[in-house]
């Protein structure tokens, strides 16, 4: 049996405001979007052809919205890993991405925290070869 994780969603507070920090901070592609009435079925990827996808969830409850930003409880929730770690941390530096620190040599190679337009953490890494 093959399994595995197609997709996970981020709770965000405005649809076209997540579509362009997605695409035009991060680089992502924009999948699909789809009205489905009062809501919309919006996926991200970090590249073509990636196995996993973010779906855009916009917040709809006043819980979801307390949530917006804060899904990873203030830790480091999800991990863009690169196969340039000097190229994106420039494009997305020059882009307003705001990171947390200078990059760190680890044993498994280069990683920096960034966060995105809500706040939720992120890794940016590659790793050692």
């Amino acid at each position: 049996m093959n399994k595995q994780l197609s997709a996970i969603s981020i709770i965000v507070a405005d649809y076209d405001e997540a579509i362009a920090y997605y695409t035009e901070k991060l680089g992502f592609h924009l999948v699909e979007d789809l009205a489905m009435g009062d809501k919309r079925w919006v996926v991200v990827s970090p590249s073509a052809g990636c196995v996993t996808q973010i779906v855009l969830a916009k917040a709809s409850s006043p819980e979801q919205k307390q949530a917006i930003g804060q899904q990873g409880a203030g830790r480091v929730w999800l991990f863009l890993q690169t196969d340039d770690f000097e190229r994106d941390f420039k494009a997305f530096s020059q882009a307003g991405v705001k990171f947390h620190e200078q990059p760190r040599y680890e044993p498994y190679g280069t990683v920096a925290v960034f966060e995105d337009l809500y706040g939720n953490k992120w890794d940016l890494s590659e790793k050692k070869a």
